[in-house]
């Protein structure tokens, strides 16, 4: 057995991972898991800690865990629904550090003195997270910015505590069934795949540049500028934008907006992101949301942000538009055709589970059932019943939702699966014109002449087997041996029914031939005709009820898998 790593900085995480464990799980029935605890008192009278709790605890172990948290948010086979909807609007909102260490940083990342690049820094800094804060600031030139500083030191405490997860995942996977299911090696392989993207702010630097171009067809929607030459692997130069924090708009203040008209500007722009472009922001919880001074919604912090492959985009359209049109069916198709399925999947109990799932989102509007809580509960009825969702599928419910809790600010009675209706022809158009591009229509072309070209030959080679009699059909199918043995059963059941009818038939000829030979009054080979059909019939019948019964005792019950973490 692999021990984990014993250096005395990941003793000490260790101890304050198991102290989160125990603090919000417990085990599972038949102590084979372990199951969300939901708040219920002790049995010393003292309440459980809630789901709302773990937000904080993770906030407490420092920022890769609140990174970590974020990530696990995207999991609904290791949560449970509430804590998934707690750990999608986790805010890293913590201490910000001396304005020395700040000045050290920018001086060493640009190349240069603060006094030189720009002609106003303030020391203050007016947003402070896990990573990074930032500061405002004036070019040379005289254009307002905002200068993003990465936390000192950070690096190397999130590569400490990525070792520690690692360590500890590599543990679980191979001693603990929970592990191996759960595969928490590769969980932890992704979340060091997404915190390196972010600690580096060239990529976001992009991010910031591909995001504005793709909602540039919205007025109300903006996203600050990158400046050139002023972007470092821990600094980030953007535009400066006037605004505030969009949950702090006051009721009077809402009152000079659109609010219906900025929450349906704001859905179109995130379906356009994510089922057109296939790049979308994927943390707009409310403290990376702005209301601009001139009333349009800024997108800030495009640290965190989701890629979707064509094919899925093409997907994740339809299963919107069916969940916005109520078409249970569809939904369960199209969900459990991307879906992963395990050993133990119930498809037939998913399909159960969408249908409640879909009736219950009739008619719903986002003060009543947001449609990123839809996502994420259609993601965690899929793990309950052996299947997990694709992880951009998670992601996606996890957005939608932090983008519905900004639709109840901006306009509380705004209806998400209406809008979905509006915007969903026009974005399947659109996507299908964007995947209609030259290099496409030339690759199809040159397909469809290469198959044109090779299908005489291939069709020769049909016919000449056809014509020499060495055509033959190779069919798979599943248990072939009680497959013949049924068809055998049903050809001796007709038959014996055949049979059964032509002594009919005989006895019914043969009662017109009078010979001395009598059975009951009546011609004695006709009566045993009828008395072989009768007996035949009767026996036939009872075999008949009796295989059945049979069958049908022998059948396995089934029955649904207890859900666990």
């Amino acid at each position: 057995m692999k021990l984990p790593s014993m250096r005395p900085a990941h003793v000490k995480r260790y101890l304050e991972i198991g102290r989160l464990i125990l603090r919000h799980t417990r085990r599972g029935p038949a102590g084979d898991g372990l199951a969300v605890v939901t708040e219920a008192p002790d049995l010393d009278g003292v309440t459980a800690p809630s789901v709302h709790d773990l937000a904080h605890d993770l906030e407490a172990l420092g920022p890769t865990f609140i990174k970590l948290g974020q990530l696990l948010s995207t999991r609904p086979d290791l949560m449970a629904p509430d804590q998934l909807e707690s750990l999608a609007r986790l805010q890293d909102n913590i201490a910000p550090f001396p304005f020395a260490e700040a000045r050290a940083i920018v001086e060493e990342e640009l190349g240069g003195r603060l006094s030189k690049i720009f002609a106003d820094f303030d020391e203050a800094p007016i947003a402070a997270a896990s990573l990074g804060q930032v500061h405002r600031a004036t070019l040379r030139d005289g254009r307002m910015v905002a200068v993003k500083v990465q936390r000192p030191g950070i690096r190397e405490v999130v590569a400490s505590d990525l070792e520690a997860l690692e360590s500890a995942a590599a543990f679980l996977d191979e001693n603990t069934r929970f592990g191996a299911t759960h595969r928490f090696v590769e969980l932890v392989g992704e979340f060091r795949r997404t915190i390196t993207r972010e600690l580096d702010y060239r990529q976001e630097a992009r991010n910031l540049a591909q995001l504005s171009t793709i909602v540039e067809p919205y007025a109300s929607i903006v996203v600050p500028q990158p400046v050139a030459g002023l972007t470092g692997e821990r600094v980030l130069t953007m535009e400066f934008i006037r605004g505030r924090n969009i949950t702090r708009v006051g009721p009077l203040a809402r009152l000079e907006l659109d609010g219906d008209q900025l929450a349906d500007d704001l859905f179109g722009a995130y379906l356009e992101q994510i089922l057109v472009a296939g790049f979308f922001h994927a943390d707009p919880h409310p403290g990376n949301v702005f209301l601009t001074d001139d009333n349009r919604v800024a997108l800030l912090d495009l640290g965190m942000v989701g890629a979707i492959g064509p094919e899925l985009r093409a997907r994740l359209l339809r299963l919107l538009l069916a969940l916005a049109d109520g078409k249970s069916e569809e939904v369960a198709a199209l969900a459990e055709a991307v879906a992963e399925r395990n050993e133990d999947a119930d498809p037939t109990a998913f399909r159960r589970a969408v249908s409640v799932l879909v009736l219950d989102s009739r008619g719903a509007v986002v003060e009543n059932l947001p449609i990123g809580r839809l996502m994420l509960s259609l993601s965690s009825a899929a793990a309950d019943n052996g299947m997990r969702m694709p992880p951009e599928m998670v992601l996606l419910g996890k957005t939608l939702l932090n983008l519905d809790g900004i639709a109840r600010v901006l306009a509380p009675q705004f209806d998400a699966q209406a809008a979905l209706r509006r915007h969903g022809g026009r974005l399947m158009a659109k996507g299908m014109n964007q995947r209609t591009t030259a290099s496409s229509v030339f690759a199809a072309l040159h397909e469809t002449a290469e198959f044109a070209e090779k299908l005489p030959a291939r069709a020769g080679k049909i016919l000449d087997l056809v014509a020499e009699n060495k055509l033959s059909l190779h069919v798979d199918a599943i248990d072939h041996e009680r497959l013949m043995e049924g068809a055998q059963k049903i050809a001796n059941r007709i038959t014996l029914g055949l049979i059964m009818a032509s002594l009919i038939v005989g006895a019914a000829l043969l009662m017109r031939v009078d010979t001395t030979f009598r059975l009951f009054g009546y011609p004695g080979l006709a009566m045993l005709c009828f008395l072989g059909a009768v007996a035949g019939g009767v026996g036939l019948a009872g075999t008949i009820l009796w295989t059945d019964a049979r069958a049908l005792r022998g059948r396995p019950s089934v029955a649904r898998r207890p859900q666990q973490l």
